[in-house]
């Protein structure tokens, strides 16, 4: 077996501790970014959806303004971003190297696309379960929580696994700038130096991690929805 492994990849055999810390980082940044960005993301997702027209706690301007933002912030491509935010990420890391320097632009980058991903999950619960529970005097927070969030739980860890998929790939990009992790290692042994091996070993570890975050959110949606 170690020489087929030799034999077919020769320069990625040889980096197996390169490979394990590259996973490490790749992993770091994801957690980290998937936890800060789905606190603000929920927030802000929420109050998108409860201040908007119509909404429990309509509020014209606030909706209007937060919905551009989001909508700005989601049009700049992420590597144009992790540049603009050059400054800003040195302020608060220290340096734009490293994984925890990534940080910073992933969770800027992540927080505007979840709350739009949690707009669209809460706006499907039933209008008349919200309507009977104003009926019944249930607070607005009352609402939020036992309505939008009980009843919305289902479509909110769907858009969580799409949105901790989608931070994986840019984790890669963020790697190719300096970030550390999978990205930067398929990039700087893979593509500079022509060792394709490196970067097809780098890739299979990236879907496997997709795919070991898509099988635990089919899961949970199963358990959920019985």
């Amino acid at each position: 077996m170690q020489e087929i492994i030799e034999k077919y990849l020769p320069n990625a055999s040889q980096i197996p501790d390169e490979f394990k810390q590259a996973t490490i980082e790749t992993l770091y940044m994801s957690f980290w970014t998937a936890i800060i960005a789905g606190i603000f993301g929920l927030i802000f997702g929420i109050i998108l959806v409860v201040t908007r027209p119509g909404g429990l706690l309509e509020q014209k301007y606030v909706y209007q303004i937060l919905d551009k933002i989001v909508n700005v912030v989601r049009s700049i491509p992420f590597i144009i971003l992790l540049a603009l935010l050059n400054v800003v990420t040195r302020v608060i890391a220290g340096t734009t190297i490293g994984a925890t320097a990534a940080l910073v632009p992933l969770v800027a980058g992540v927080v505007p696309f979840f709350a739009r991903q949690i707009e669209v999950a809460l706006l499907e619960v039933d209008s008349g379960v919200i309507e009977a529970a104003e009926a019944m005097g249930t607070s607005p927070l009352g609402i939020i929580f036992r309505v939008y969030l009980k009843e919305g739980l289902p479509g909110i860890v769907r858009v969580s696994a799409l949105t901790i998929i989608n931070v994986i790939g840019l984790t890669a990009m963020a790697g190719a700038v300096g970030a550390g992790g999978l990205g930067n290692l398929a990039i700087s042994r893979g593509h500079n130096r022509f060792q394709s091996d490196v970067t097809w070993v780098a890739l299979i570890i990236i879907l496997l991690i997709v795919f070991i975050c898509q099988g635990i959110s089919n899961f949970i949606i199963k358990k959920i929805s019985h």
